[in-house]
């Protein structure tokens, strides 16, 4: 068992929010109960920045632990404490806390991530306990917990128009990421001027948003417009979607920075 002021000192040392602070108390939860038990455990659904506030709890801690969404790449995972006899793969494989749930309909009907998460939330199931939904022409992959699979096979059967027929698969299949190339020309490389290139917004718009704190930088908050910004880095703004600055060129004829943004669809 953990001491309880080293409990209390790791989630002061890593955490920056109340949210934080119950975050890391479930994860010491889980440590502690898998130190007990011996026994896997593993946390529900977590978001990147969830991860990042996570990684430095584990690393202080030494502990056996691992990151999985059912796929790689996955943006949704659980933390798993993997059992004593329990290696890294096995824990992800046929002992994996999560199911994939493929869902088909007749072709004709366009469903999209949104379709699918209203779908699931109507059912009463709560957001972290769905991780990736992987929508594709004809049939969309689910990644859930393993326990809520019987409940959702039994119960979802429609999303947007379409009526849906279910089963468990193996694997999710993950679909690359459409987007849209924009090429354009900021002062600075600041995260105001490309969060307004890239979501079409005014400099203004876009320091209000991120001073609103609706702007994450890598999965992170960042309230500072005046931030920079390295090319591979990742922008989300809430309720319009998430766009990486690919590229930062040269200086145009007008002393501009040139970049490219992939704007995700």
């Amino acid at each position: 068992m953990l001491n309880r002021d080293y409990r209390r000192e790791l989630i002061r040392k890593y955490a920056r929010s109340p949210e934080d602070d119950s975050l890391l108390a479930r994860l010491l939860d889980k440590y502690e109960l898998r130190q007990k038990s011996g026994a896997m455990q593993h946390s529900r659904f977590l978001s990147e920045r969830d991860r990042l506030c996570c990684e430095p709890v584990l690393r202080a801690l030494e502990a056996e632990a691992l990151f999985w969404g059912g796929y790689d790449e996955a943006e949704r995972t659980v933390l798993i404490f993997p059992a004593d006899w329990q290696t890294a793969e096995t824990a992800c494989s046929a002992a994996s806390p999560l199911a994939v749930l493929r869902a088909v309909w007749r072709s004709g009907e366009e469903l999209s991530h949104r379709d699918f998460l209203g779908a699931l939330m109507g059912l009463g199931i709560e957001r972290d306990m769905v991780g990736d939904i992987l929508p594709r022409p004809g049939s969309c992959d689910i990644v859930l917990l393993r326990e809520i699979a019987p409940y959702v096979l039994q119960n979802l059967s429609s999303a947007g128009r379409a009526s849906l027929t279910l089963a468990e698969t193996e694997a999710a299949e993950a679909r690359e990421a459409e987007y849209r190339l924009l090429r354009d020309t900021v002062a600075s490389v600041r995260l105001d001027a490309v969060v307004g290139c890239g979501f079409g917004l005014s400099r203004e718009k876009a320091s209000a948003a991120i001073r609103a704190g609706k702007v994450f930088l890598n999965g992170l908050e960042c309230l500072k417009p005046d931030r920079s910004v390295e090319a591979g880095s990742r922008i989300t703004l809430r309720g319009l979607g998430r766009m990486e600055l690919s590229e930062v060129g040269g200086l145009s004829r007008k002393g501009r920075t040139q970049i490219v943004i992939k704007r995700f669809v």
